[in-house]
């Protein structure tokens, strides 16, 4: 059989972290081929620059050496030649993370967008991956919504090492491919095959509950966008889905994509055969469901920019409260839709998210359609001084969708409600975009489709909470629906105002939040707090004792260490500010 492009991979040194991948294509441009490597991956908003791990590249013709030069940051060009062309090159895969690849000897993960080369101008050609073992052991498996090659000789069978395909290169880097021997269970939602697949140490893993609760929330997430067929829109793309999951001590985050998703998450958020499950594993089934929820919203459902992506340089959208904010909104909502979690558990979890977005004095200084533009260069680059600047697209975008929701269904008493907003985006823009479909939201769309989804005017909505910076009147959108809101205090000892983290049996200072008390005193991010009064502080826990023996208004001396200084610094102390929210139905 004939190929048009083939990337043959192999983890061929798992102990030095690499993959070699040959690339053959039939017909290169004749004029020298260009080949580019994605500056970025969708769904993660930053210039990540994978081509600086490909360590050697080299490109052969029939045997004979051909010239491959450097042409700028992610591009090469080969000399011309009449084919087929053979590129070798050696990724260096050491990126522990949901966005890159990470290769040693227990397994390899593999996104796309890190390890495979576009081939300019064949974009639209199919592909094929040839995926072969590592040299150190044959108990590997391979898991991939990646359709395996049925028909070709080499053929992948389920789960095994051959040949994959991908109709197209954007489908190629959207599926990424986990290796090794990882524990698996799977379900049917709908009919639909899917998979959990957890890789790292994880003892008496309760696979059944894990599944059991997965399946229900996604079985709420088909039912809302196909109330009718309950068809799952992966399987335009693959015959499965699959969650990829890494375990590790403290991890936790997510990846999107067609058909799967990259998840991280902590051993302890886990749930053991025959133990409780904690609210850590409440966090890891709202990351399932975020990431979930994005096959339908931000996978189909897209920025007009993003139709098609444009993975050389930044994308600029404000938008990204729409759809990241959305997704935070419906991750725990569909918990409890799923039964997963009852509604005081739910309110329990939304009070964090309103606590959380009021702690932030960004929130009155940049919007969400602003820090959605800024995702690049602000968000994505956050400093020690970020929580006095930025607002998260993410949390209060889900209180804009929150809002929202509440506002349609007050304003149409109960008959329309932001389900009729993602029916209608998803009819529109979503379902039909990987068969030729291809178009996204135009960025002055929005308030035109709510519009048109429930009769309900919601501009100066927008205007105020979406491109203003005015908190979502939440405490009156949610006492009509019957809940209370009220805030109290953390704790009761007076504060310095600072976001502390303890650093070698000290207490440092991550940031100082302006306006506080710390602030007026001339603390600053990164002074390691040495003693107040005389009194030594050690970790965070003995500094909030030590302060718990003054009451708020007590002057104090503290000396703190900034680099190797000594300096002292006068401080009048706060009372704790009500920064916790509590939800209630009444």
């Amino acid at each position: 059989m004939k190929l048009s492009i083939l990337y043959t991979v192999t983890p061929f040194d798992p102990s030095g972290h690499r993959l070699k991948i040959n690339l053959t294509i039939e017909a290169p441009d004749p004029a020298g081929q260009i080949l580019t490597m994605p500056a970025w991956i969708p769904g993660s908003y930053l210039i990540r620059d994978f081509s600086r791990q490909i360590e050697t590249i080299s490109a052969a013709s029939d045997d004979q050496p051909v010239d491959i030069v450097k042409i700028g940051n992610h591009q090469w060009r080969s000399a011309p030649c009449s084919g087929p062309l053979v590129v070798e090159y050696v990724v260096y895969a050491w990126d522990l993370s949901v966005r890159g690849a990470h290769v040693d000897e227990t397994h390899a993960f593999i996104n796309g967008t890190s390890v495979f080369l576009a081939v300019n101008g064949s974009e639209a050609t199919p592909c094929h991956v040839h995926i072969l073992p590592p040299p150190h052991t044959r108990r590997w498996k391979v898991y991939t919504s990646l359709p395996e090659a049925v028909g070709h000789p080499l053929a992948a069978k389920r789960h095994g090492f051959g040949m994959y395909r991908a109709p197209d290169y954007d489908a190629l880097i959207d599926h990424p491919i986990e290796m090794g021997t990882p524990q698996v269970v799977s379900f049917r939602a709908h009919g639909a095959e899917h998979e959990m697949v957890f890789t790292g140490v994880i003892p008496n893993l309760d696979l059944k509950r894990i599944a059991a609760d997965t399946q229900r929330i996604c079985e709420a997430q088909i039912a809302l966008f196909e109330p009718d067929s309950c068809h799952p829109p992966f399987l335009d793309s693959s015959d499965r889905y699959v969650f990829m999951t890494m375990v590790t001590g403290d991890g936790y985050g997510g990846l999107e994509h067609r058909a799967s998703t990259a998840l991280m998450t902590s051993r302890q958020d886990l749930p053991a055969v025959g133990a409780p499950a904690g609210d850590g594993y409440i966090s890891f089934l709202g990351l399932v469901s975020h990431e979930y929820f994005h096959t339908w919203n931000v996978k189909r459902i897209k920025p007009a920019v993003f139709a098609p992506y444009k993975l050389q340089s930044e994308t600029h959208t404000r938008l990204l409260w729409l759809f990241e904010g959305f997704t935070s909104y419906y991750d725990d909502l569909m918990l409890m839709r799923a039964g997963v979690i009852d509604e005081p558990a739910y309110l329990r979890l939304l009070g964090k998210v309103i606590g959380n977005v009021h702690r932030s004095g960004g929130r009155i200084k940049q919007s969400v359609a602003e820090s959605s533009f800024d995702a690049w260069t602000r968000y994505y680059k956050q400093d020690e001084n970020s929580p006095n600047t930025l607002v998260s697209y993410y949390t209060k975008g889900s209180l804009v969708a929150l809002g929202l929701d509440l506002t349609l269904r007050q304003a149409t008493e109960g008959t329309r409600s932001l389900d009729d907003v993602m029916l209608l985006l998803w009819q529109r823009y979503g379902r039909d975009f990987y068969q030729g479909g291809g178009k996204g939201i135009p960025e002055d769309a929005v308030a035109a489709l709510i519009q048109e989804a429930t009769g309900v005017d919601v501009s100066e909505f927008l205007a105020r909470y979406v491109d203003g910076t005015e908190d979502v009147p939440l405490e009156t959108l949610l006492a009509h629906e019957g809940i209370t809101l009220t805030w109290k205090s953390a704790g009761t000892a007076p504060t310095l105002d600072i976001r502390p983290r303890a650093s070698h049996g000290q207490t440092q200072i991550a940031t100082v939040y302006e306006g506080g008390a710390a602030h007026a005193a001339g603390l600053s991010a990164g002074d390691t707090l040495v003693a107040v009064n005389g009194l030594k502080i050690g970790d965070p826990a003995s500094l909030e004792r030590l302060l718990s023996r003054w009451k708020p208004g007590s002057k104090v001396l503290m000396h703190v260490f900034r680099r190797d200084e000594l300096r002292a610094f006068n401080l009048q102390l706060n009372a704790p500010l009500a920064t916790e929210c509590e939800l209630h139905r009444s």
